[in-house]
């Protein structure tokens, strides 16, 4: 199973920032070269260009009026204009590539360059609502949830059938979304139309990552539109069982990213996505729990961590450096890079970053780079290349107490992996703030057959292991605070 390595771009302030840089316009048909030698370089896989659909004039204005947003605007860049403003990318006027961003021939052309290093296109598809400004409004109104008169959450919109009031698009345990129109799951007729939809993006990249995609699930629909009732009869089985298949059957390696929270990420899994956050490691790396960490990474079921999307940073949540040291940041990126499943990196976070952008916002101030926050990145990449991790066979390990009375084990995540055998990897993060102690058992069949080397690839340490030493006591380890070690072991010779 391949284990994605994943790197989202604010795709407007990104291509803003080129073209500054370059002194004249560059799309996404004439991004620089250096761009894609650096994703090669630091081993990515898949390249997320988030927001290159069509925002329309109606959402934009929205965006540049809100005053909640404008005070954010002043912060981020003091004096900015209008023509900086670029409208939510989920609120979605039509599934088609600005021409000031390149157009379809330009995605076509930056997807044939990822291709020729070896690297894959992801995309947005917003599947619970779409943006104020999308041609259904007008001409097929009965594709959206509404309401026979005026409600909370619903506005009134003039359409090609007459006056309605269609409801915003929304997350039940939040307000409305009032730059969106919500998508009504409960008519066959709206689920056509939206796989049609899917098809047509799926074509133009090689995955999707579906925004908050649990809200599709027929018992979440039915439930948060309960005021708003259907009196049809909504079809059986669920949306996404329907329309994965059907993508696959075209794209056999097409990958489908769900956004998904509420513990209902192995039911997703189920449903066909290849992969879906994992927000509640998220939240333990964030708030420093080595314990639920530990845990997390220990018990959650072998086929489920596979397929999770590891991330201490993405564009809905707070920059990482404002929460986490270099150092802390340091472990917790490795514990995200070290597990199986997707790995995946924000733009900006590699430089440690700190402000945090409004996805309405179409250019960002500049930030200095934070050398230490960059070294440890560097440093990671680096050494993950040269190790199996993420391209072989993996194990998460238990740590064992390395003496009575010694609880500092729960503070260790250690994720072992083996490609080319008899050669083998092993991840090893102490969590802590103070030095740990623990043993490991490795999961080596021959293990036993063989004395062993193994040097860090992060530092200089290098060492000798007998290997029925290994077998029977298993590997010591001893790190200091917030120590990240990637061993590789080769038998001696």
């Amino acid at each position: 199973m391949e284990h994605p390595l994943l790197y989202e771009i604010n795709t407007r302030c990104w291509l803003r920032e080129l073209s500054d840089s370059a002194g004249h316009v560059i799309t996404l048909a004439d991004v620089p070269d250096a761009e894609f030698a650096f994703w090669k370089k630091s081993g990515f896989t898949h390249i997320w260009l988030m927001g290159v659909w069509t925002t329309g004039p109606i959402c934009r204005q929205m965006a540049i009026n809100e005053p909640n947003l404008r005070r954010a605007y002043d912060e981020i860049i003091p004096g900015w204009t209008e023509q900086e403003i670029g409208g939510s990318p989920y609120a979605i006027g039509d599934y088609t590539v600005p021409s000031a961003i390149g157009g379809e021939a330009g995605l076509k052309k930056f997807r044939e360059k990822l291709h020729a290093q070896g690297l894959k296109l992801i995309l947005d598809f917003v599947p619970n609502h779409l943006g104020l400004d999308h041609r259904w409004l007008r001409e097929e109104p009965d594709f959206f949830v509404q309401s026979p008169e005026e409600s909370v959450g619903t506005f009134a919109h003039e359409t090609l059938l007459g006056p309605r009031w269609l409801a915003h698009g929304k997350d039940p345990y939040f307000a409305p979304w009032c730059d969106t129109v919500q998508v009504d799951y409960r008519r066959a007729t709206t689920r056509a139309a939206m796989k049609e939809l899917l098809l047509s993006v799926a074509a133009q990249c090689d995955g999707v990552r579906c925004d908050m995609a649990m809200l599709l699930l027929n018992d979440v629909f039915a439930k948060t539109w309960a005021h708003l009732p259907f009196d049809g009869e909504t079809p059986p089985g669920e949306f996404w069982a329907d329309v994965i298949p059907a993508v696959k059957a075209a794209q056999p390696d097409f990958l489908f990213l769900a956004e998904v929270y509420w513990d209902l990420e192995e039911r997703m899994q189920q449903l066909g996505f290849d992969f879906t956050y994992d927000k509640r490691l998220y939240d333990e790396l964030f708030w420093r729990n080595a314990g639920g960490i530990s845990s997390r990474v220990l018990w959650l079921p072998r086929e489920i961590i596979a397929r999770s999307a590891h991330f201490i940073e993405n564009h809905d949540e707070p920059r990482i450096a404002t929460q986490l040291s270099p150092a802390e940041q340091r472990v917790a990126a490795l514990v995200i890079l070290g597990l199986p499943g997707m790995r995946f990196l924000h733009e900006g976070q590699l430089t440690g970053a700190r402000v945090k952008l409004p996805v309405q916002i179409a250019r960002r101030g500049i930030e200095p780079v934070n050398a230490a926050v960059k070294k440890n990145y560097d440093e990671l990449l680096a050494a993950l290349q040269y190790s199996a991790v993420g391209r072989g066979e993996w194990r998460v390990l238990l740590p064992r107490e390395a003496w009575s009375d010694n609880s500092t084990a729960q503070n260790f995540v250690i994720v072992q992996w083996q490609a080319k055998p008899p050669g083998f990897d092993l991840v090893v993060v102490n969590l802590a703030a103070h030095r740990s102690q623990c043993y490991a058992s490795l999961a080596i069949p021959d293990l036993a057959d063989y004395n062993w080397e193994l040097h860090d690839l992060l530092g200089p340490e290098r060492y000798e292991r007998l290997g029925a030493d290994l077998t029977t006591q298993g590997l010591y380890l001893d790190l200091p605070e917030y120590g990240a070690q990637v061993f590789h072991f080769e038998p001696l010779r």
